[in-house]
C-alpha cells in the first residue's frame, strides 16, 4: 500500500500526474471533474505541477478537505493555499467551492470526487478529524449523512476553530491520495495499519475506495 519515493519532489510528480489522469477521465466521461484538495506543507509542490497539467480547467471544480475559521488571506487559510500554488495560469479557469454553511447542498451534487487529496499529521488525523474533538466520532461515521463537520476550536495545530468534510464524505470518491513524509509519520501510518484507532486507519481499513499513500523520507 505505501508508494515510497526518494523525494517529496519525485512523490510530488507522481501525485500530480495521477490526480491528472483523474480529472481527465471525468472530463472525459462526464464531462466535468471534482478534485478535493488539502492544505499544509506536503500539497504545495503538487499543485505547483499540477497546474500546468493540459486540461479544460473550466470544467474543473475544487474545494477543500477542511478549511480553517480564518480570513480568506490569512496565513493559516487552506483557500490561500490554492490561490497562491494551484489557481494559477490556465488552472485559475477552475471553480473553487469553499467549505462555507452553504456549501452541503453543492457537494453532495459534486460528489463522487474524481480525486481526493489528503495529508496526514502526527497525531494520525486527515482533514480535520483530530483525535480529542469533541465532534470527531460524528464525523468519522463512515454512513453519516452529513458532508460538513463543524470542529470547535481547543484541538489540532493551530488550535483553530475549522469546518471538515466528514469521513463519509471523503469516502463518496473515485480515488484518494494519502501525502505524508519523515520517518515520524511512517511510524505513525505503520501503527494505523496494526490496528491502532486513528482517524487514518479509516481510511486505510476500508475498502470502498482505493487509496494511495505516496511517502518520502523528507
Amino acid at each position: 500500500m505505501l508508494e515510497t519515493y526518494p523525494k517529496v519532489a519525485a512523490l510530488a510528480e507522481a501525485a500530480a500526474h495521477a490526480v491528472e489522469a483523474c480529472l481527465a477521465d471525468g472530463l472525459k466521461t462526464r464531462g466535468r471533474a471534482s478534485l478535493v484538495a488539502t492544505g499544509g506543507r506536503m500539497p504545495g509542490p503538487v499543485y505547483d505541477r499540477l497546474r500546468e497539467a493540459r486540461i479544460d480547467w473550466a470544467r474543473v471544480v475544487v474545494t477543500l478537505s477542511d478549511e480553517r475559521s480564518v480570513e480568506p488571506d490569512a496565513p493559516e487559510s487552506n483557500a490561500r493555499l490554492l490561490r497562491e500554488r494551484l489557481f494559477v495560469g490556465e488552472a485559475a479557469k477552475a471553480h473553487f467551492l469553499p467549505l462555507t454553511d452553504y456549501a452541503e447542498p453543492a457537494l453532495k451534487a459534486l460528489a463522487p470526487f474524481d480525486a481526493v487529496l489528503l495529508g496526514m499529521g502526527e497525531d494520525g488525523h486527515v482533514a480535520s478529524l483530530i483525535p480529542g474533538s469533541p465532534a470527531l466520532a460524528q464525523g468519522m461515521d463512515p454512513a453519516g449523512e452529513r458532508m460538513l463537520l463543524d470542529v470547535p476550536a481547543g484541538v489540532g495545530s493551530p488550535p483553530l476553530a475549522r469546518t471538515s468534510l466528514t469521513l463519509a464524505a471523503l469516502l463518496q470518491a473515485r480515488a484518494i491520495f494519502l501525502l505524508i513524509s519523515g520517518a515520524a509519520k511512517r511510524e505513525v501510518l505503520a501503527r494505523a495499519e496494526a490496528g491502532a484507532e486513528l482517524p487514518v486507519r479509516a481510511l486505510l481499513a476500508q475498502a470502498r475506495v482505493p487509496v494511495r499513500v505516496l511517502w518520502a523520507p523528507q
